[in-house]
Formats: structure tokens, C-alpha cells, sequence
């Protein structure tokens, strides 16, 4: 198929690692070459208490693999670089270079080769396609083999590019050249998500022979115990890694050289990509969470539409309302009462709930007449993590004011944090004393105001509650959310989180220069 009909590729079979347990390896080769630049960079008696490092855990069999897998995958041992005097010649930056285009070849036939499991074991599998009809087909694997076509002639093109000139070779301009092929198949391919997502579950939950057939399938040696939803999440991860080290490249190329404009112009059109899949999903979702809501919210005080194209749901959780009361011999009374807040991005909703998971609107107001800050008022008994709300136009077109009360300190600041108005972007160049983490285990968020980590993510913190919730913005892309501290490993070093902070920055440049010259 594709280029593997003009040349076949040397490197799709050069590690016994499929792409997933290939990844994981670089993400924790990255984690730990972080960790190593902490701890030398330290000067002792200088940096604060320091916590014991976080270990990553493996088995002796994933070792084994790791280390079989390591071996070919350096520019500097393939033998004719090893044996030459160009190494001699290059910097130590210059070599690093090298081995940042390196990666993204050898990683992309890694790929390609997982893609062919799930293309070939799976979804061209006649038993499994027994189970499903062809709407549920379709939905489960899109455009899977459109995905590999690409994939396969990409690496074609970056292999013979490689081949070419092994000492002084290129790959973002592959990459751009390749950049319409890539938005043609991931696009619609990570738009489905939702459907794939729920097909999936529904076959297990329901379909039985599916089950079977299956369960058959994943426990067959080709796929090296890896599950069918490793294989389906694969094009989406594939491409939010592929941006990240055109990011690598990018860092290390001169300022101002050709090279520099080529690995910016790849990186931004792999940005575009990624922004327009996640921009797509969040339609689909936001749009189907505003039509479940408005089936089970009604309204006492003045109805506006609910659903709108431009609106979506902030966050959302019922908190604890305290209200003071004076009673006949003049005593002030503490009352409580459930009140449920849905923020949207252009409105808050206060409701009372109901049965059945239903919601009584008793008053709202727009996004930009809203305000949450801190209390500082102490309060006998549980009443702790208190925050007032303001509401300066509400529904009755009068001011309002609330005393809420949170389990946690984490709900407190998360909720104060997601009422107050947008933030201007930070100035990088001004946060070294703010600090950073690094991302060991990935996370999933599960609220509309939490931040999704992948292994390696480097976030500066901009806020930590008591109860283990930080709130920071990532570096590789500005995006800003909430998360558990669990999932990562705090870095001591200013001179390495001020490293973070200058490469964030000059990508940052770099990309807005190239949207001024095509201004």
C-alpha cells in the first residue's frame, strides 16, 4: 500500500515494541532525564527541602524489551555515523538536533506498525466483523486505514529523505509537505471519538459474541497484551506527540536560520490540526451537555434559551448556601440549604435540585456581572472553605449576594477561580519564580475545569490547595486547569525550571513571528 509499494521500509521492524510500550519508554526516558538534570543542576544548601524522588515502576519483561528496543534507536549508533569523524566535528547541540529528527523517524515506523495490528488483526478481522453491523463498524474504526495510508507513505518519504543525506538530514519539511494528507484523515477520524467511544462500551456492555471474538483477538501474541482500545486511541496521541517533538526540534535550531522557519511552520500546522480535532469534539459534546441539561432544568424566575451554539458548561456541583436569619429575641440564626451552580462560559445559573437528578432555576445573571472572592469570616462548627458569590445584575435586574460553603478547600478555589474573569496570558519571562511540575502518570480529567496530562508534561503552578489539587497552565501549549497532585513530581531547580521557561518561550516567539509575516 501506498509507499510500501515503491520501497520497503527498513525500520518498521527495527524494535519489538509496538508504538504504545514504545512511547511509554520515551516519555519515561524524557521524565528521567528531567529528573537527572534536577538533581545535577542542584547546588547544595541552596534549594528548598526536598521531597524522595518519585520511582517509576517496571517489570522485569518490559525491562528486557526496553533494553532490546534502545539499542538502534540513537542516530550516533547507527554504524556509519558511529564510524565516521562527523561526530567529531558536531557540537553537542548539534547532535541533539539530530537526534530530535532521529526520533520522529524511528518513533513514525513504531507507529505505522501498531496502526497494521489494528488495521489488518483487527478491523479487518471477519469474525469480529460477524458481531457488528456496519453503522457499528463504521463508528468503531472510522478511518482507520486511511489513517495507515498516510502513515505509510509519511515514513516512506522520511525514510528516503533520511537515506538521502544520513549526516545532515531533514524532516519538517516532510512534515509540512504532508500536513493536508494529515488533516484529511485525522480530522474526521478523531470527530468521531464520541461515537467510537460510546460504540465501544455499549458492544461490551451488550454484545456478547463481540465479547468473545474479541477477547480472542487481544489474547493473539501479535498484539503483545495490548488491548483494542489501545490500538483505537493511537491516531490521536500519535498526532499530539508528532507536535511535540517538531516543539523538541524546534528548540534546538538556530535562531534566525532556515531551519528554525521550516520546524515553525510544522509545528504551527500540527497545531492548527490538534486545536481544530479538540475544537470538534468539544462542539459535539458541549452541544449534546446543553440539550441533556435543558431536559432537566426549569425556571421560576425569568426563562432565556438555554441551548446556544456559543455556550458551553464551565462547571457545575451543588454547594452548601448559608444564610443568616434574625430570630424574635434578636439572635442571628444560621440556616443551610443545597443550592446547585451550573457556570456556563456566558452565564451562572443558581438552582434548588429536585428528583430525579432535575434542577429549579431561582435566579441567574450574565457571566460579566458575576463575581466569587474569599471569605474570611470564621464560623463554629463544620462551616469551613467559605466563598461569597456577587451577583451585581441578576434576574430580577437587582444585585444579589451568597455565603457558600465547599467540602473541600480544592472545590473552594477551583470554583473561586473558574468565577472570576478570564486571565490575561502570562508572560513567561516573568515566572521563574513560580513553580513547576513534571507529569509522571498521565490523567483523564473528569470535570470540565481540569487539565489532561501525558507522562512528561512540564505545567507551571499557579495555585495549590491544601487537599492535593494544583492548578497550573502547561507549557508546551498554554492551557490552563486543575489536576491532583499524585500525578506528579514537583522540580526543585530554579535553573531548570528557568530552562522550561526560555525554551516555552522561544517556540512562543518563533510562532508569533511566523503569524506576523503571513499577517
Amino acid at each position: 500500500t501506498g509507499g510500501f509499494s515503491r520501497r520497503c521500509s527498513k525500520l518498521i521492524n527495527s524494535s519489538q515494541l509496538l508504538y504504545q510500550e514504545y512511547s511509554d519508554v520515551v516519555l519515561n526516558k524524557e521524565i528521567q532525564s528531567q529528573q537527572r538534570l534536577d538533581s545535577l543542576a542542584e547546588a547544595p544548601g541552596l534549594s528548598s527541602p526536598r521531597q524522595p524522588r518519585k520511582t517509576l515502576a517496571y517489570s522485569e519483561s518490559y525491562l528486557q524489551r526496553l533494553s532490546a528496543a534502545s539499542s538502534g534507536s540513537l542516530w550516533q549508533e547507527i554504524p556509519v555515523v558511529r564510524n565516521s569523524t562527523v561526530l567529531l566535528s558536531m557540537t553537542h547541540e548539534d547532535q541533539k538536533l539530530q537526534e530530535a529528527k532521529f526520533e520522529l523517524i524511528v518513533s513514525e515506523a513504531s507507529y505505522l506498525r501498531s496502526l497494521h495490528i489494528a488495521v489488518d488483526h483487527f478491523q479487518l478481522s471477519a469474525p469480529l466483523r460477524a458481531t457488528l453491523t456496519n453503522q457499528e463498524h463504521q463508528w468503531l474504526f472510522s478511518r482507520l486505514q486511511d489513517v495507515r495510508d498516510v502513515s505509510t507513505t509519511f515514513l516512506s518519504d522520511l525514510e528516503e529523505n533520511f537515506e538521502n543525506n544520513i549526516f545532515s538530514f531533514q524532516v519538517c519539511d516532510v512534515v509540512l509537505s504532508h500536513a493536508p494528507d494529515f488533516r484529511r484523515v485525522y480530522l474526521p477520524y478523531v470527530t468521531n471519538q464520541t461515537y467510537q467511544e460510546r460504540t465501544f462500551q455499549s458492544l461490551l456492555n451488550s454484545n456478547s459474541s463481540f465479547r468473545e471474538v474479541l477477547e480472542k483477538l487481544e489474547s493473539d501474541p501479535v498484539c503483545q497484551r495490548l488491548s483494542l482500545k489501545s490500538f483505537l486511541i493511537l491516531p490521536f496521541q500519535r498526532i499530539t506527540r508528532l507536535k511535540l517533538l517538531l516543539q523538541n526540534i524546534l528548540k534546538r535550531t538556530q535562531p534566525g536560520s532556515a531551519e528554525e522557519a521550516e520546524a515553525t511552520k510544522a509545528h504551527h500546522a500540527l497545531e492548527k490540526l490538534i486545536r481544530d480535532c479538540n475544537n470538534n469534539v468539544q462542539r459535539m459534546r458541549r452541544t449534546e451537555e446543553l440539550i441533556y441539561l435543558s431536559q432537566k432544568i426549569e425556571f421560576e424566575c425569568k426563562i432565556f434559551p438555554l441551548i446556544s451554539q456559543s455556550r458551553w458548561l464551565v462547571k457545575s456541583g451543588e454547594l452548601t448556601a448559608l444564610e443568616f436569619n434574625v430570630s424574635p429575641g434578636l439572635r442571628r440564626k444560621l440556616n443551610t440549604r443545597p443550592v446547585h451552580l451550573h457556570l456556563f462560559n456566558d452565564c451562572l445559573l443558581l438552582s434548588r435540585p429536585r428528583e430525579g437528578s432535575r434542577f429549579l432555576v431561582f435566579d441567574h445573571a450574565p457571566f460579566s456581572s458575576i463575581r466569587g472572592e474569599k471569605c474570611e469570616m470564621k464560623l463554629h462548627g463544620p462551616h469551613k472553605n467559605l466563598f461569597r458569590l456577587f451577583l451585581r445584575h441578576n434576574a430580577q435586574g437587582t444585585q444579589a449576594e451568597f455565603l457558600f460553603r465547599t467540602d473541600t478547600q480544592s472545590e473552594k478555589l477551583r470554583w473561586i477561580s473558574a468565577l472570576s474573569m478570564p486571565r490575561e496570558e502570562l508572560d513567561l519571562l516573568e515566572c521563574y519564580d513560580s513553580p513547576q511540575v513534571q507529569c509522571l502518570r498521565a490523567y483523564k480529567p473528569r470535570e470540565n475545569d481540569e487539565l489532561a496530562l501525558e507522562k512528561a508534561d512540564v505545567v507551571m503552578v499557579t495555585q495549590q490547595s491544601s487537599d492535593g489539587w494544583l492548578e497550573g497552565v502547561r507549557l508546551s501549549d498554554g492551557e490552563r486547569g486543575w489536576f491532583p497532585v499524585q500525578q506528579v513530581e514537583f522540580i526543585s531547580n530554579p535553573e531548570v525550571r528557568a530552562r522550561n521557561l526560555k525554551e516555552a518561550h522561544r517556540v512562543k516567539t518563533a510562532k508569533l513571528q511566523l503569524v506576523e509575516q503571513r499577517a
